[in-house]
């Protein structure tokens, strides 16, 4: 990535995690909403701290990122942004849980159920995931009825038991029945790039896309969601904790099939490569307005941490 370029993306990228970081700060205060009873102190204090703990906020990026291809930015793509990154954020609270990964630290600092206890982490998770749904249905999220419908219903379809979590299934049940290439494909697209998909497709929705566009747009998402699996994959291979915030060689450790273990390094560079000409090749038809996604796809793929 050209220099200059990378020094745009990075700018943009830091000011959008900053306003996504600020809106879940607002979101997630202990004042209770119309229809809420009350907040209970010690778990919003575990929701805090599995969710404002740093963190590149990619998948809000994307999305923010992809609405603005279509003249819209503000407020409404905003609260999907923070809406989507509850989700994600839950799905590593849940993810670091000793039942599933068992990770005791998460971006530098223990996980939640370290910080706090299992059960409280387990609520945790539960409550950022439900209230990902409220904040994109809610009429404060000025958009469409249609358009938070369709927001509601496909973030559900990534999360769910045919995207996300249908793939930590999968993920677990690899641990002991290896899965071949098709299978280790499969689990990455539903664990890792449903939620990055829909980050890009949601752009779309809250946008007003085409059809069309709305495909192409899921279409370069599948492809960096890919990319970000390899280049997490490869890291996990050869970086180490200290430069991660997280622990490395698990992978190797739990046995699990990757596609880097299976074909090496080189293949896996030359894969990223691939992916990324794809993604750009999908974003053709939107020119230079698309110039933050194009920078997106290579900082995915040659991300070093």
């Amino acid at each position: 990535m050209q220099a200059d370029v990378l020094a745009l993306f990075e700018a943009a990228r830091v000011s959008h995690a900053n306003a996504v970081e600020r809106r879940l700060r607002a979101l997630l205060d202990d004042r209770a909403r119309d229809g809420e009873v009350a907040r209970p102190e010690r778990l919003m204090q575990a929701m805090r701290h599995g969710v404002l703990n740093g963190g590149k906020r990619l998948r809000p990026f994307l999305l923010m990122e992809s609405a603005a291809l279509f003249g819209i930015e503000g407020e409404a793509p905003l609260r999907v942004a923070a809406a989507l990154e509850c989700v994600h954020c839950y799905s590593l609270i849940h993810d670091d849980l000793p039942a599933m990964d068992d990770d005791d630290l998460r971006r530098g600092q223990p996980t939640v159920h370290k910080a706090f206890d299992e059960a409280t982490a387990i609520l945790a998770g539960d409550s950022l995931l439900t209230y990902a749904f409220d904040i994109v249905a809610s009429e404060e999220t000025e958009l469409p009825a249609t358009a938070r419908v369709a927001l509601v219903a496909a973030l559900a379809r990534a999360a769910g038991l045919g995207g996300m979590a249908g793939g930590q299934a999968l993920d677990l049940q690899a641990e002991r029945e290896r899965p071949d290439e098709a299978g280790i494909l499969m689990l990455q697209a539903m664990k890792t790039g449903a939620l990055i998909r829909y980050a890009c497709e949601a752009g779309a929705i809250v946008g007003g896309a085409s059809v069309d566009e709305r495909t192409r747009l899921a279409e370069f998402g599948s492809a960096v969601g890919l990319a970000f699996q390899l280049a997490d994959d490869l890291l996990d291979m050869t970086s180490d904790a200290a430069t991660l915030g997280k622990a490395t060689g698990k992978d190797a450790a739990a046995g699990k099939a990757t596609l880097p273990g299976l074909h090496g390094v080189d293949w896996t560079r030359r894969q990223l490569d691939g992916l990324v000409a794809q993604a750009q090749d999908l974003l053709a038809p939107f020119g230079d307005t698309a110039s933050m996604l194009r920078a997106a796809a290579q900082f995915i793929a040659r991300r070093d941490h």
